[in-house]
């Protein structure tokens, strides 16, 4: 157990600094928020290509991983439906936030630096590039989507759709897929100068990623919300990893190496930016209280999933 706290102490550790940091003064939220940009709009991007264009394609665009963790998001979010309009008789918009939160993982900022740590950097960043193409392209289209149609019921579905898919397009995550893929697929060899910057930004986005999140927990509080939050933090650290290893089981030749990283990335806790997303919506307590919630007890979640992995032989030996 203490070669899992070695992997998972350092991770909390920088989280606890960008806390840390807030709490003492030494960044407010606007220095906070440039650093947040940095990392969304520089060196995940530069970390997506990296992973593109460092890696066979046949590698990155592994088929078994994006139906097996896409289909475990999906039946999550669906089940989130289900349980918040379907039974509690909760609106489609809040609905909607629910199954965000439940299903969408913070694979840049919480993943990525975890899965580096215990499978190494080249993997998890393959991983990670395979997540953000069913996040961006999937979940949270489907999720804002839903959200808007609830809350503008009056408009057509169609015509949400589109605004949604117009504000994702300027996504820069999906900006550094595009042109990964496009390298990658052109065979194209950039500048040595590009690829050591491309370099330096990637291996800039771990430790930055986790400040930035230690630095946004900061200030959080539950308060009366311990349904809602209880029932979002269970859904995404308890019922998301469950879900992706039930299709990783029923897949056939299933690869040990992807399970063990997607259930690293599917224990994860919700999207960064769910908070802000929740304040649009109604939910803004709710969202900012459930990804405090689950950011500290990903802790104790992800040390034990790396635990039982490490026990059933899914992880490499260091």
């Amino acid at each position: 157990m203490l070669e899992i706290l070695a992997i998972t102490t350092p991770i909390f550790l920088l989280i606890g600094t960008g806390y840390l940091a807030m709490g003492a003064r030494l960044v407010n939220r606007e220095q906070l928020q440039g650093v947040a940009t940095f990392v969304l709009y520089f060196a995940l991007p530069a970390l997506v290509i990296r992973a593109l264009t460092q890696n066979p394609l046949d590698q990155v665009l592994n088929t078994p991983y994006l139906l097996a963790y896409g289909l475990g998001s999906v039946a999550v979010f669906a089940f989130a439906l289900m349980l918040t309009v379907g039974l509690q008789g909760k609106p489609l918009s809040e609905g909607a936030l629910h199954a965000l939160g439940m299903s969408a993982s913070n694979s840049g900022f919480i993943g990525y630096p975890v899965a580096a740590m215990v499978l190494g950097v080249s993997p998890a960043a393959v991983i990670m590039a395979l997540n953000f193409l069913i996040e961006n392209l999937l979940i949270i289209p489907a999720a804002l989507i839903l959200a808007e149609a609830g809350r503008q019921s009056g408009r057509g579905i169609g015509s949400v759709a589109r605004k949604t898919l117009l504000r994702l397009i300027r996504n820069p995550i999906l900006a550094g897929l595009a042109t990964g893929l496009l390298l990658a697929v052109t065979g194209t060899s950039l500048p040595g100068p590009l690829v050591q910057m491309i370099d330096m930004l990637a291996n800039a986005a771990g430790p930055a990623a986790l400040f930035v999140i230690g630095g946004t927990l900061f200030g959080l509080r539950v308060r009366g919300m311990l349904a809602d939050v209880g029932q979002i933090v269970a859904g995404k650290l308890i019922f998301h990893p469950l879900a992706v290893l039930g299709l990783f089981l029923v897949m056939p030749q299933a690869d040990p190496a992807m399970m063990a990283g997607a259930l690293l990335f599917a224990c994860a806790p919700m999207i960064s930016v769910y908070p802000l997303l929740g304040h649009r919506y109604g939910m803004a307590g709710v969202s900012a209280a459930a990804l405090m919630v689950a950011t500290l007890a990903a802790f104790v979640t992800l040390s034990v999933a790396i635990w039982g992995m490490s026990q059933a032989g899914l992880l490499p030996s260091h």
